[in-house]
């Protein structure tokens, strides 16, 4: 039951991103058809200069079938995924490249390869995810975290999930997101922990981020629908209007996520923040369209980051 509409990178991030350098970028396990297709895209469109790190004949032979020539950039021999994510994180740590982007490879090899201390990816921020998620028929994105990285955060890393959902925000000229903390309730209920941990969230929020407005705890259907919020009678200044979901735990904004891109034709553009580089995250099954998303958003990111 997968929705009808084919996923489009929004025009949006990639007029963002049009004007910067091409971003130089190590394509983790790159010799499928999918990747080499979605590395193409990102060429096109000047986003990247690809590494490509894996088995050279698979990479060859994934870009002949495009007609685009693998040939013309650095291939980096990779024995397994494994050793390609190492040789990623190598690279990213070195300095050779500027961004990493996962490609057939499973997330915990992945980011395990990018977490290890060796190569001193990590930075004094915490690591968490982010989607930035559009679909059809919709004025805007929505932005989901943490669904793919953090999996059942404590309160510091709920601080730290929302500091880096801010800066992305800002990044993308949303001077002032509206997040919502989502649990099932808009009222704290000690049956319900995410609710609990929501409004202290809430609560350290109002006086340690500014640049945002943050409210919870909200239910899915009060952060997004100002219908909703209004029949509920619920008037937080964020009901209806939230930018950024900001989720209990991976499960929640895993199927959130999914049930977007699969019933809505979402684009889902998947980035990690709070390392040394940008690393662009998306399922092995995602459309090339959302790594091309994803690297507009990480060029992006880049740039910012070294503007500010």
């Amino acid at each position: 039951m997968s929705g009808i509409h084919r996923a489009q990178c929004p025009p949006e991030l990639l007029e963002a991103a049009r004007g910067f350098a091409p971003m130089r970028t190590a394509v983790v396990n790159a010799g499928t058809q999918v990747i080499m297709e979605s590395v193409r895209d990102c060429v096109e469109a000047g986003l990247i200069e690809p590494l490509l790190i894996g088995d050279p004949e698979d990479i060859k032979a994934s870009g002949d079938k495009l007609g685009f020539d693998a040939e013309r950039f650095t291939i980096d021999v990779a024995a397994d995924e494994e050793d390609a994510a190492l040789k990623g994180a190598a690279h990213a740590g070195e300095g050779r490249v500027e961004g990493i982007l996962k490609g057939h490879v499973h997330t915990d090899v992945f980011m395990r390869a990018l977490l290890d201390k060796r190569y001193g990816l990590r930075t004094d921020r915490r690591l968490s995810h982010i989607f930035h998620m559009t679909a059809p028929a919709h004025d805007k994105p929505l932005f989901i975290t943490d669904g793919a990285l953090n999996t059942h955060p404590d309160m510091e890393t709920r601080k730290a999930i929302l500091l880096n959902a801010v800066d992305l925000a800002h990044a993308l000229g949303i001077a002032s997101p509206h997040i919502a903390l989502l649990s099932a309730t808009e009222e704290p209920s000690k049956a319900i922990p995410s609710s609990i941990e929501a409004a202290e969230l809430a609560a350290w929020a109002k006086e340690n981020v500014p640049g945002a407005v943050v409210d919870g705890p909200l239910a899915f259907d009060i952060a997004v629908s100002p219908d909703a919020a209004r029949i509920k009678g619920v008037t937080a200044q964020v009901a209806g209007q939230a930018d950024i979901l900001l989720v209990p735990d991976i499960v929640s904004g895993n199927a959130l996520f999914k049930m977007m891109v699969h019933f809505m034709g979402a684009c889902a553009a998947g980035i990690v923040l709070g390392a040394k580089v940008p690393i662009l995250l998306t399922s092995r099954s995602d459309p090339p369209s959302a790594r091309l998303a994803s690297a507009a958003l990480a060029v992006i990111v880049a740039n910012a980051r070294g503007n500010s």
